[in-house]
Parts: structure tokens; C-alpha cells; sequence
């Protein structure tokens, strides 16, 4: 039997680029200093991702998806980790590198994301096929208890719903079948006993959708979503004294653990 090894031995095989040291790079087919020259850096990582050539309106409203969602507030859980790379000194590489590897949170990060967009698509094949809504949320929720995009535990309400809903309108982006379908899902749960409302997630998703994305490509589109709140929160964090983001004084801790003990000391030997 051959190995599935073999035939990659020998050779760099790829649809997707290859850099020619010297002379040009290809991103998937295309000369990147030649044919790509003029697209926009969040066009190019949409090809990049998706090998489709986005239009202008969707790309509007993707720029928008990352801006609103921009916030530079080190309480939030990722920025706090990029703060208190800053607080210890530690470079902004690796500061942003690991508030983005703490987005993949799965339940108000990466993971609620593929989640929300996933349950719309299948929800929106089922319903083309016959079946009825309170079916497809009722099934969902028996089986994950909650369902991805809908309620949110901070608030009753989710601000960046009015101005992506805006933006939509203005663009005449509104009445896709899967924002259509998140807004109906919304109204469903408010009458029922949940009273859960839409958050971003699930507009944002529903966009995607729309927008003909997968699971996948729309997990990677959002991976860098937060950077831009991150970095402002590096910066104030270094620019203060070591150590003073979020500071606890011992006085500040409610303990009721074991009371203080005197520990015998070692005998002498």
C-alpha cells in the first residue's frame, strides 16, 4: 500500500501560493505585486481565505463586523491579557498573540461564532425543506440547552445590532435569507418563555452566511476581530508602572479559609 507520505516527498505542491524569491509571488494564481496590487488588505485576506473576490458592499460591511466589535477596554478578557503583557514588560507580538489565542473562547469567542453560523445554515436548509421553526430552535435547544448568538449574560440588549442593521439597510443587504431567518429565531424566543434577544454574534454570522462563508472561512475572517481594541490597551498597560493593571491589595481578599497556623521550625541538624 503507498504510504499517503509518498507522494509528497520531493516537492511543495499548492493551489494556494508560493514565493519566488527574486523575482514575483503567487497568491492563489494571481501575481501579488502585479494582479492583487490594488485590493485592499481585508479584501486580499478574504480571497485568501475564501478564493472569491468579494464585492465592494460585502466588504464594506465586513470592515464594519471587525470596527464594531473594536473595543479598547482592558476589562474584556482577551484585552486583559494583551494589558497585562504590557504591565509585565512583555513585547507587543507576543502580547497580541496570545489576547488572540484566548478569542478561540468558545463561549463569547471563536467557538460561538462556528456555532452560530452553523446552526443557521442547517436551520435554514431545514426550513427550505419543509420543516418548521419552532422545530428546528426547540431541537437545538434540547440538545446544547441554549442556542449560539441568542441572549447575552451582561446585558439585555447588544448596542452594535442598530448600527450594523444600519449599515445593512443602507448597503440593501438587509433581507438576506439568513438575517431574515436570525430576527425571525429572535422573535420565536422572545414569545416563547426564553425572552433571549439576538446579539452580534448572530447577526454577524447570519451576514456571513449570506455572504456565502462556511463554518470555517468565517472562523478565520474573525480571527483577528478584536485586534484592534487590544493594542491601545497594550500601550496604556506599558506606559504605567509594572504590575499596576488590576492591582489587589490582601486587605481587598474576603478569605474564609484556615486561619493563620505557627509552623514549628525545623530542628537543626
Amino acid at each position: 500500500m503507498r504510504h499517503p507520505l509518498t507522494d509528497s516527498v520531493g516537492g511543495f505542491r499548492t493551489r494556494m501560493g508560493q514565493a519566488f524569491v527574486g523575482t514575483r509571488a503567487v497568491f492563489r494564481g494571481h501575481d501579488l505585486h502585479a494582479d492583487l496590487k490594488q485590493l485592499d488588505w481585508i479584501e486580499l485576506y478574504a480571497f485568501g481565505i475564501t478564493g472569491r473576490r468579494l464585492t465592494a458592499p460585502q466588504l464594506r460591511v465586513l470592515h464594519a463586523v471587525w470596527v464594531f466589535t473594536s473595543y479598547p477596554d482592558a476589562r474584556i478578557w482577551n484585552n486583559r491579557v494583551a494589558a497585562l503583557a504590557g504591565s509585565a514588560r512583555s513585547t507587543g507580538n507576543l502580547a497580541m498573540a496570545a489576547a488572540i489565542a484566548v478569542s478561540e473562547a468558545s463561549i463569547y469567542g471563536r467557538g460561538i461564532d462556528i456555532r452560530a453560523i452553523d446552526f443557521l445554515q442547517r436551520t435554514r436548509r431545514a426550513l427550505d425543506q419543509g420543516a418548521t421553526l419552532e422545530a428546528q430552535v426547540r431541537a437545538e435547544l434540547q440538545a446544547h440547552r441554549g442556542i449560539a448568538g441568542y441572549g447575552r449574560p451582561i446585558a439585555n440588549g447588544d448596542e452594535r445590532i442598530a448600527p450594523m442593521m444600519t449599515l445593512l439597510r443602507e448597503l440593501d443587504l438587509h433581507e438576506g435569507p439568513h438575517v431574515q431567518l436570525a430576527f425571525e429565531v429572535e422573535r420565536f424566543l422572545l414569545e416563547g418563555r426564553w425572552r433571549w434577544r439576538i446579539n452580534y454574534a448572530a447577526l454577524c454570522a447570519a451576514i456571513a452566511a449570506d455572504f456565502g462563508l462556511s463554518p470555517r472561512e468565517y472562523y478565520l475572517f474573525n480571527v483577528p476581530a478584536f485586534l484592534a481594541g487590544m493594542q491601545p490597551c497594550y500601550i496604556e498597560a506599558s506606559e504605567r508602572a509594572p504590575g499596576a493593571l488590576f492591582p489587589v491589595p490582601c486587605e481587598h481578599v474576603r478569605y474564609e479559609g484556615a486561619p493563620a497556623r505557627a509552623w514549628p521550625s525545623q530542628p537543626q541538624t
